[in-house]
């Protein structure tokens, strides 16, 4: 039986994606936004319990690559069709038909880095290259922005090359061999844990003064921090 909770939980996962699809879909790309953060609560509670549990299968493994491809993977690609397809295309010389559907590189290089991660052992504890949630929080968060702050916010956000960088960039973290730390604790010291630690609490500060607008920062935040860790590990 506790293998099956779980499982449930990876499920309401990927309901989650789907419905955040419906939404991208009909361009309310901040309900979208808002049931990405949700599976991503859910994504990170499956794992969390089948710690717990000790509750591991392969049908859950598989199960939760699964529904991380939909919830995001074709969800974040879907999200930035959407912002393309807000975004004037002729500065790029791109027809504004052909834009938005640049938005799907990140759906392929999702799959890219699931498939990956799948076969690689390296990623017990630790991440090799943007986990998929980090990378469509990341997305997720600009149309939030958008619909908090559109005067502010519109110029930035809805600039071809800017959704265009964040593509490519994006797509390339997905699967670079870049080793970032896993929120998962074996203790509560502060020495196994201090870069855990600073990321949660610098996190927590930013959310507390600027709200929406400090989800990206705390993206990258995490890379920033994953790639000092690494410098300054002992080799």
């Amino acid at each position: 039986m506790k293998h099956y909770l779980p499982n449930a939980i990876t499920c309401l996962n990927l309901f989650s994606g789907c419905l955040a699809l419906y939404f991208a879909f009909n361009q309310q790309l901040h309900y979208a936004a808002y049931l990405v953060g949700i599976a991503a609560i859910f994504d990170f509670l499956d794992g969390l319990l089948a710690r717990a549990l000790k509750a591991y299968s392969e049908i859950g493994k598989q199960l939760d690559s699964l529904a991380d491809m939909v919830s995001f993977g074709v969800v974040p690609g879907t999200i930035m069709f959407g912002l393309l397809s807000r975004a004037d295309a002729t500065p790029t010389g791109i027809s504004e038909d052909v834009l938005p559907f640049f938005g799907f590189i990140i759906t392929i290089f999702s799959a890219l880095r699931l498939a990956k991660f799948n076969i690689d052992t390296r990623q017990t504890d630790s991440f090799i290259g943007v986990p998929t949630p980090a990378c469509s929080i990341f997305i997720g968060s600009l149309p939030l922005l958008l619909e908090a702050s559109p005067l502010l916010y519109e110029d930035f956000i809805l600039n071809p090359f800017f959704l265009l960088a964040i593509t490519f960039i994006f797509s390339f973290l997905l699967i670079a061999e870049l080793p970032l730390f896993a929120l998962k604790f074996k203790n509560y010291t502060w020495q196994d844990n201090s870069t855990r630690f600073i990321f949660l609490i610098i996190s927590v500060i930013l959310l507390a003064l600027i709200k929406f607008a400090a989800i990206p920062l705390i993206i990258v935040l995490y890379v920033l921090l994953s790639v000092f860790k690494k410098i300054t590990s002992p080799k």
